[in-house]
C-alpha cells in the first residue's frame, strides 16, 4: 500500500513537472503562434533570479513566487517589443531569431556566473509513507501547477481581459477595428506566459540546481507537452501533461529514468501520428 502510494505522488509529482515547464510555452506558442527556442533560457533566468536573491538574503518563497516571475515577466516583454513584435506570423523567422536569443542569454549567463551548477537547499524537508521518504516540496509543486491551470482557465474564461486576449489571437484586425488596442494585447499576453514560466524555473530551482546550459534539457519536454496537447492551453496542458506523467512515471519505476524519458517521446510520437492535431484537435474540441 505504502508503495502504492509513492508511485501515485510521483505521477502527481512528474504531471506537475510538465505542467510548471509547459504552461508558459502553451500561451506564447499555443495562443500567438511564436515558436519561443529561447523557452529553456527563461526558465533558466527564473531559476537564477531565485538563487541570486537567496544569497542576497531574501526570503526564497518571495524570491520564488515574486522575483522569478516579476524579472522574467519584464524580460519577455522587452524581447517582444525589441524582436518578436517584427516576427508575428513568421514562424522560422521567430525561430532562428529566439534560437539566436537562446545562443546570446547562455552565453551571456555564462560570462556572468561561470558554467559551474548553482543550488539553494529545498524547502519544508519531508515526510514519511511507511518506510519510505518524501520531499514534502513535491506537494508544494503538485499544488503550484493546479493553482496556475486554474488561474489562466479562470482568467481566459471569466474575464473581460481573457476575452480580449482570445479574440485579439483569433482575428487582430477584427479586435483592432473595434477599438482594442492589439499591439498592448499581444505585448502583455508574451509577458504574462513568460511570467508564468519564470515562476516555474523560480519553482524548479531547488530540484535541480541551476546552470546556463539547463534550457537545453528542459525545452524539449515542454514543447512536446504543448504541441501533444493541441490548441487548448489549458485542457491541452492538463491532457498532455498527465498522459506523458503518467507514462514516463511508470515506467521510470519499472526500468529506469532514461527509459522513462524515452517512453514519452515514443508516447507523444503515437498520440501526434494518431491525432497529428493533438489531443484536443480530435477531444475536448473548443475548450480552453
Amino acid at each position: 500500500m505504502d508503495y502504492t502510494i509513492i508511485i501515485a505522488l510521483e505521477m502527481l509529482r512528474a504531471i506537475a513537472w510538465l505542467v510548471l515547464l509547459s504552461s508558459g510555452l502553451a500561451i506564447i506558442f499555443g495562443m500567438m503562434r511564436v515558436i519561443n527556442i529561447a523557452h529553456g533560457e527563461f526558465l533558466m533566468l527564473g531559476g537564477y533570479t531565485v538563487i541570486m536573491a537567496s544569497k542576497i538574503g531574501i526570503n526564497i518563497w518571495f524570491a520564488m513566487l515574486v522575483l522569478a516571475p516579476l524579472v522574467v515577466g519584464v524580460f519577455g516583454i522587452l524581447v517582444e517589443r525589441l524582436v518578436i513584435r517584427w516576427l508575428y506570423g513568421r514562424l522560422l523567422d521567430s525561430l532562428l531569431a529566439t534560437w539566436g536569443l537562446s545562443l546570446l542569454m547562455i552565453g551571456g549567463v555564462t560570462m556572468l556566473f561561470g558554467n559551474t551548477v548553482e543550488g539553494v537547499s529545498t524547502p519544508l524537508g519531508g515526510f514519511s509513507v511507511g518506510i519510505y521518504q518524501v520531499s514534502a516540496y513535491n506537494l508544494v509543486m503538485i499544488f503550484a501547477a493546479i493553482s496556475i491551470l486554474l488561474s489562466v482557465w479562470a482568467v481566459l474564461r471569466y474575464t473581460s481581459v481573457g476575452l480580449i486576449a482570445r479574440s485579439v489571437m483569433q482575428n487582430p484586425d477584427m479586435a483592432q477595428a473595434l477599438g482594442v488596442n492589439s499591439t498592448f494585447v499581444y505585448m502583455a499576453t508574451f509577458g504574462v506566459g513568460s511570467a508564468l514560466t519564470g515562476l516555474a524555473g523560480g519553482l524548479i530551482a531547488p530540484v535541480t540546481g541551476v546552470v546556463p546550459s539547463m534550457g537545453i534539457n528542459l525545452i524539449g519536454p515542454a514543447f512536446i507537452t504543448v504541441i501533444t496537447g493541441g490548441a487548448s492551453v489549458v485542457t491541452g496542458t492538463l491532457s498532455a501533461s498527465g498522459f506523458l506523467g503518467s507514462v514516463d512515471q511508470l515506467i521510470t519505476f519499472g526500468f529506469g529514468p532514461v527509459y522513462g524519458g524515452a517512453a514519452l517521446l515514443i508516447a507523444a510520437l503515437i498520440i501526434l501520428r494518431i491525432l497529428p492535431q493533438g489531443i484536443t484537435g480530435r477531444f475536448f474540441t473548443k475548450k480552453l
